[in-house]
């Protein structure tokens, strides 16, 4: 009696495995399933690429023992025109269903229309961490002279501040209703105001920071600076801050010290084995980051302040293109492109991948596979360092090669070190397996200043296209090496079981 296989979307499910979580942990099988959505615009071209690089290094790393089984899920205008749905229902149960997703970017309308699809993948799956690393490449263009002095890790609260999506428009009757109330409250608002309403509550934001303080811990960071207007916003970004504090006096007393006690108990030197607190208001952290980089390390901040520093950051060391990013949770993570759709240039094989290949090795890194990461970073390295690169480098970079899309990928597989002598041929059309009857179900696996020289486009040129970035590790919370979440993973061809994080 055949068995019918199961589809999100009408696409078969891949033989392969379903990730689960334990105590906010992926435990890895040696092939997991994992939905991609190749995003708007420019997206099928650079997802094509990633995929290329990724499934390499994978082989490279561990020959026919692991492997990745893809599975095709849609959201944007791919699932519009396809199904009727920007974000089909399918698409969020294949999420659900398999824990960890990977995905091109999305269009937005700006104003009015649909709302945010990110935003939405956010909430509906409590991905309460944007982490964005920021670090430089040699070789790559950058506007300022000393790129090379800002390495960060950006800790964004993903859920709550203006993006929780509470508003109103004019005229409407929520508008009216809360202008109402905020009369009788003795505010006065202007009748014809649109309505927006900033939440920060103290579990989201205690929660985050203590991901970006577990993170500094781990990877033997020094700083971590909680960025806030609580100059103004008192009650929300204010509070951002003083439940920042209060958090780290809870649980990290013993290796947490303020920037007052820094000064006041030990003139100003951080004892050995120690974490600066500080913090910092959210204009003069821009104005910081740029003229005194290397003062920070790990960075947490809510959704909005995060948003605007993580691209003014990734701006330093070279744009967007090359700015990877992770929404993770605690049963669940989505890695994706940090820059938009850039429809001028889609369809072109000119764009960038090194966003979503860099999301990739976060990814990589959060599912436990560091020697696979490993080989895509000191890839990209190499073929960045080689001057072969894309067009939005190559045209600062007189003595470069320009390579499409593609060439860009196909470059970075030839860089890659040999196949290992036992690597064989894996075969990743094979038949589609059930589906885990719950989200979490195991199926067994097989055995100095910088200062700013030029500004080569403008910002909204940069929010279209995906000009370079670079990242740093990943964030870590139990002492992975580069993960926001300890990985729990299976030894290649062994059994899934639990094992300590490497």
């Amino acid at each position: 009696m055949s068995t019918e296989p199961v589809k999100y979307n009408g696409v078969p499910v891949p033989a392969g495995e379903t990730i689960s979580f334990l105590a906010g942990k992926p435990v890895t099988p040696d092939c997991p399933i994992i939905p991609f959505i190749e995003g708007d615009g420019i997206g099928t071209e650079i997802w094509g690429a990633t995929r290329l690089v990724l499934d390499a290094a994978i082989a490279r790393a561990y020959g026919s023992k692991r492997r990745i089984a893809w599975l095709e899920v849609f959201a944007g205008d791919k699932a519009k025109a396809q199904f009727g749905k920007a974000l089909p229902d399918d698409t969020l149960a294949a999420i659900k269903a398999f824990g960890i997703a990977i995905k091109g970017p999305l269009n937005t309308p700006t104003g009015g229309g649909m709302r945010s699809l990110n935003v939405t993948l956010r909430q509906t799956f409590d991905l309460y961490q944007c982490v964005r690393p920021v670090r430089y490449f040699p070789g790559v263009p950058s506007v300022v002279k000393s790129p090379q002095d800002l390495d960060v890790v950006i800790f964004r609260e993903n859920t709550e501040d203006v993006y929780a999506g509470i508003e109103f428009k004019i005229d409407s009757d929520g508008a009216k209703r809360v202008i109402s109330l905020l009369d009788e409250m003795g505010i006065k608002v202007l009748a014809d105001s649109g309505i927006g309403i900033k939440i920060m509550s103290r579990m989201g934001s205690r929660r985050l920071v203590r991901r970006a303080i577990q993170y500094a811990i781990d990877h033997n960071r020094k700083v971590v600076t909680l960025v806030h207007k609580g100059n103004i916003q008192k009650f929300t970004e204010g509070a951002f801050r003083d439940w920042g504090y209060e958090l780290a006096r809870e649980e990290f007393a013993d290796l947490i010290i303020t920037e007052a006690d820094l000064w006041a108990k030990h003139n100003g030197v951080l004892p050995e084995g120690k974490i600066l607190l500080n913090d910092r208001i959210a204009d003069a952290m821009f104005f910081e980051v740029l003229t005194k980089p290397n003062k920070f390390s790990v960075i947490a901040t809510m959704n909005l302040n995060g948003d605007y520093l993580s691209d003014a950051c990734a701006a330093q060391v070279g744009g967007l293109g090359i700015a990877p990013g992770a929404n993770i949770g605690d049963k669940s993570a989505i890695f994706e492109a940090t820059h938009g759709t850039a429809p001028d240039i889609a369809g072109k094989n000119l764009a960038n991948p090194c966003s979503v290949i860099l999301s990739g090795v976060m990814m990589l890194e959060y599912l436990g596979w560091k020697e696979a990461a490993q080989i895509v970073m000191q890839t990209v390295e190499k073929t960045i360092g080689a001057r072969t690169v894309t067009g939005d480098l190559a045209r600062f970079m007189s003595d470069s090669k320009q390579l499409s899309t593609s060439e860009f990928a196909q470059a970075m597989v030839d860089n890659m070190p040999p196949l290992p002598a036992a690597a064989v041929t894996v075969d990743t059309t094979a038949t589609a397996i059930a589906a885990p009857t719950t989200a979490n179900e195991v199926v067994a696996a097989p055995a100095a200043a910088n200062e700013v020289v030029a500004v080569p486009e403008s910002t909204q040129e940069a929010e279209a296209r995906p000009e370079t970035a670079a990242p740093a590790t990943t964030a870590s919370k139990d002492g992975a090496s580069a993960s926001p979440i300890d990985t729990v993973t299976a030894p290649a061809g062994t059994e899934t079981k639990v094992s300590p994080a490497g």
